[in-house]
């Protein structure tokens, strides 16, 4: 019999399971306090529960707790990037970020990803499978008890795409952001989507307080669908309606994300269409300069380029910022660390 994933469970349904197992509906709270507040790694840490109640959990369920394969620390910023197994064997990244308003983590939800677009090293190899909510707050759960700070804002902007896990994001925001636990603000809660149109529908639907980050990466649709296959499927019209019925339903600013391809997609007069695509949106939009990959022919535009492009946007009165460039000399990009590790395991 399969063991219940209880780091996965909220409140009421852990409850349920105390309950099952002829235990007083107290202990739940003390339970749930132990692995969302204290990030216990084993049952055995729960030392206010009875032997015999943590016998039971043992043989009942399982206690999600990632065990960490490498940590990457940059020397220009102090950027730390973590390498982390899954219990079934499987490899997920995250980062930990450290701003002057706080600690940042970002986060995987996925192991790789299927959306495949061209200039992301989580593409490369496709999609292996969801993570659970467990294993998305382990993720944080670990990088804050091994960095011993507090961490205060979590992006999910690492492999995967997150609407692509739809019901175990939603299930880990309100896990994350709950009192009882880490309780992280939603407000603090980035998600990144390359533009999965109906689920950002249904996520403006849920009354969450999280910003959405919108993968744009072409003002045009020809030139989004040769960077991004999803365009095939959901235009950037579509995405665009999507987007203000967000804003609408949640009140929230959106933001849109934009890779700089040089070549591809930086010209002064993508700027102009990318302005007069999202005039009028309550917006911010985060300039990348693109992680160049071996596995790809796009480069990094121009540092003058991309100040360019910048001015440009600001021109029309859009709010714009180019995004600070963190741990460079470290496997920066999205994927770069699992995959050298998949490659290694390959060729030995």
């Amino acid at each position: 019999m399969e063991q219940l994933d209880i780091k996965s469970q909220t409140l009421s349904e852990l409850k349920k399971t105390v309950e099952d197992l002829s235990e007083k509906p107290f202990r739940a709270k003390q339970i749930y306090e132990w692995i969302h507040k204290k990030q216990a790694d084993s049952f055995g840490e729960m030392t206010n529960l009875s032997v015999s109640l943590r016998e039971k959990l043992e043989r009942k369920a399982s206690l999600v707790s990632l065990k960490v394969l490498d940590v990457q620390t940059s020397r220009l910023d102090g950027t730390q990037k973590y390498l982390f197994a899954l219990p079934d064997g499987n490899m997920v990244e995250s980062v930990l970020m450290k701003y002057h308003h706080g600690n940042s983590v970002c986060i995987s939800s996925q192991v790789g990803c299927r959306m495949g677009c061209r200039f992301c090293a989580s593409a490369i190899g496709g999609w292996t499978r969801n993570l659970r909510p467990s294993e998305m707050l382990d993720q944080v759960y670990k990088i804050q008890k091994l960095s011993k700070e507090r961490v205060s804002n979590v992006v999910v902007m690492g492999t995967g795409e997150p609407l692509d896990n739809y019901d175990s994001l939603v299930r880990f925001i309100r896990m994350l952001s709950d009192e009882k636990g880490l309780h992280i603000s939603q407000r603090n809660i980035t998600v990144s989507t390359c533009g999965i149109v109906p689920r950002i529908y249904e996520l403006a639907d849920e009354d969450l307080q999280i910003t959405l980050a919108i993968s744009l990466h072409a003002s045009t649709q020809e030139k989004r669908e040769k960077l991004m296959p999803i365009a095939k499927k959901y235009s950037i019209d579509e995405v665009l309606s999507a987007c203000r019925y967000y804003f609408q339903k949640t009140g929230r600013r959106l933001t849109f994300e934009y890779s700089l391809v040089g070549g591809e997609n930086d010209s002064q007069e993508d700027a102009e269409e990318l302005a007069r695509l999202i005039k009028g949106l309550n917006c911010h939009v985060n300039l990348i300069p693109v992680n160049p990959i071996k596995e790809r022919n796009y480069v990094q535009s121009d540092k003058k380029v991309i100040e360019n492009f910048q001015n440009k946007l600001e021109k029309y009165q859009i709010n714009v910022t180019i995004r600070r460039e963190m741990g460079r000399d470290i496997d920066g990009a999205c994927g770069q660390l699992r995959k050298r590790y998949l490659d290694k395991r390959e060729d030995s």
